[in-house]
């Protein structure tokens, strides 16, 4: 193997601007008593902030903020986390979330950026491949083994490791995948995600372990239409680390 690809899954895998994000506006607008749903640009600006990497954490920020417009604390918010975090996920996946083969809620519905063969392209040119993700091992796994049929695929999800930027996850499925393969631990390492968390965990990674070559490729999640956008879109990411941007996953290599 000549080198380690390890992939984020929302916005670079599959298309979760009508699930993920809009599960997020949902939570939102219902925990606002319906005043206040935010856009896309809204939710991209939250992200651009580079700590909001968990969208149940990012669904409370945004409903504390609102309420803070409206003169009122965050204590004054009576809501609890576990409540936020039902609710998303009953939007998210269905009336059960625990139990995937009944799920019928928006993650049924995500559009696949990529196919099985992608995968089996990057095998065939020798490269080592895994996934590193903020979302749930459920909802990745869904993804993955359900839609994308990959077979027993090294996956590092929310459960396993604190969230991003912390790159504590993407050692592990470095790691996992030096072990699982027996590959030399001086491969470079290639991350692909479409946030600035994404990119600054490989800013963080390069800090640790700086003896490693670390390359962090953004890719432009599908939300991201026109050239203004595109562009200030590429920028942000650049600016947080991003060594080079692609329109789509599958235009990297």
């Amino acid at each position: 193997m000549k080198n380690i690809i390890i992939f984020d899954i929302d916005g670079v895998i599959r298309d979760v601007t009508g699930s993920y994000r809009r599960a997020l506006a949902d939570t939102v607008e219902h925990f606002t008593n319906n005043n206040y749903r935010p856009s896309m640009d809204d939710i991209d600006n939250l992200k651009g902030e580079g700590i909001w990497n968990n969208d149940w954490e990012g669904s409370q920020e945004l409903i504390y903020r609102y309420f803070e417009s409206m003169g009122k604390s965050r204590g004054d918010v009576t809501y609890t986390y576990e409540e936020i975090v039902n609710f998303f996920q009953r939007r998210y996946r269905g009336s059960q979330p625990d139990k995937p083969e009944t799920w019928e809620g928006y993650i049924t519905t995500e559009p696949l950026l990529l196919t099985q063969e992608y995968f089996t392209t990057l095998t065939t040119k020798n490269s080592a491949w895994g996934f590193f993700s903020g979302a749930t091992r459920g909802s990745a796994e869904y993804i993955l083994k359900h839609r994308l049929a990959l077979e027993n695929p090294l996956l590092v999800a929310m459960e396993d490791a604190p969230g991003k930027p912390d790159p504590t996850g993407l050692f592990l499925a470095v790691k996992l995948i030096e072990e699982k393969l027996s590959l030399l631990s001086s491969l470079p390492v290639v991350y692909l995600g479409d946030t600035v968390a994404d990119m600054t965990t490989i800013i963080k990674a390069r800090e640790i372990q700086p003896e490693r070559e670390w390359v962090a490729v953004g890719v432009l999640p599908p939300h991201i239409q026109g050239d203004v956008n595109i562009s200030t879109y590429s920028q942000q990411l650049f600016k947080a680390g991003a060594n080079q941007v692609v329109s789509k996953v599958t235009d990297f290599p």
